[in-house]
């Protein structure tokens, strides 16, 4: 298995950069994976293809205002943060830029529409990210935005649409965008088919965005991401499949948190918890809990490629990216959507 084996040619105007509108505008490629079949669609068909006593896992967690802009008080020096997790109160781990001149000790004043707050370098991870200590007290999300995607250039007006409309718990630093399509009228389409909607809550990382660089892709590191599965979500995924009901996933945050505990859990019933996952997900991966999976279109050579061909086989959903070229479907994350069942 080599990282070159998922390349594909993406022409740059297909990278979407603005959300479709309505959300369920977006076009759907539908992927059948016993015969390679493919469907063109929209994405407010998707009721058609769900059945009664399926469950729908999507992720809730929300995108917090993660990115902020400051200047060092030394020198005067601009500098961007972006907020990775709480490390401890009022203490966070963070990406900055520029960081190599950025010691401990050194501080930094960032501003948003005339507040501002202090923090100061207090250490550096392994990873080279920088733990900044607030004043106490201080939420450091209410100085800053909500960050998006590196291929992202036009501004969002709303940025609520890069939001789920179930987003809830806040923690990500990017969205779960697979669930951007969703509105509250096509949530109770899918209930109205007597499907579950059933959350989970995987808070994404700037791992999603980090390129597999190894040449074997067996030997890259995932980003550590948190998440949590309530016992009432555990309970009615087993209950799901027990009845012979199917389990679809939208977004690949939701696989990777099922496919964790299912590791854990072997053959038995799915268990409330609540940790980190670093699992990747590459072909040759026995699926445990996922039988179908809506996605965005994907980055060349990315984890994410990797794990939708995991599920659906590597030559099909090249072909499927291929068919999606040709037809201009649109890419990443305010692009368009594909179902795999």
């Amino acid at each position: 298995m080599r990282t070159q084996d998922f390349d594909y040619h993406l022409p740059p105007e297909l990278i979407a950069q603005t959300p479709a509108e309505p959300r369920d505008a977006a076009r759907l490629l539908v992927l059948r994976r016993d015969t390679g079949e493919l469907e063109h669609r929209i994405f407010r068909d998707l009721p058609e293809y769900l059945r009664p006593g399926d469950a729908l896992v999507v992720n809730d967690s929300r995108v917090i205002p993660a990115r902020l802009h400051g200047r060092r008080t030394d020198t005067g020096g601009a500098v961007e943060a972006l907020l990775l997790r709480r490390a401890g109160p009022d203490l966070w781990e963070a990406m900055v830029r520029p960081g190599r001149r950025l010691r401990p000790g050194a501080r930094v004043r960032f501003q948003r529409d005339g507040e501002a707050a202090e923090a100061t370098v207090e250490g550096v991870t392994q990873e080279g990210h920088r733990l900044l200590r607030f004043p106490p007290g201080t939420d450091p999300t209410a100085l800053g935005r909500v960050p998006l995607p590196p291929y992202i250039h036009a501004p969002v007006p709303d940025p609520e649409r890069y939001q789920t409309v179930y987003a809830r718990e806040e923690g990500s630093v990017a969205a779960p965008t697979a669930g951007l399509h969703f509105t509250p009228a096509l949530l109770e389409a899918v209930r109205a088919r007597g499907v579950q909607v059933v959350p989970v809550t995987l808070h994404v990382g700037p791992g999603t965005f980090r390129p597999v660089q190894a040449e074997d892709p067996r030997r890259h590191r995932m980003h550590g991401e948190a998440f949590t599965v309530p016992a009432a979500s555990a309970e009615a995924l087993t209950a799901v499949r027990a009845a012979g009901g199917r389990v679809v996933c939208v977004g690949t945050t939701t696989v990777r948190v099922l496919e964790t505990l299912g590791l854990q859990a072997g053959e038995g019933p799915l268990q409330p918890a609540a940790g980190w996952t670093e699992l990747m997900i590459l072909p040759g991966h026995r699926f445990r809990w996922v039988d179908a999976l809506i996605t965005n279109f994907h980055l060349p050579r990315s984890t994410l490629l990797m794990l939708v061909s995991a599920l659906a086989g590597r030559e099909p959903v090249l072909r499927a990216y291929e068919e999606a070229v040709r037809r201009r479907y649109r890419f990443f994350s305010f692009g368009d959507a594909m179902l795999i069942l």
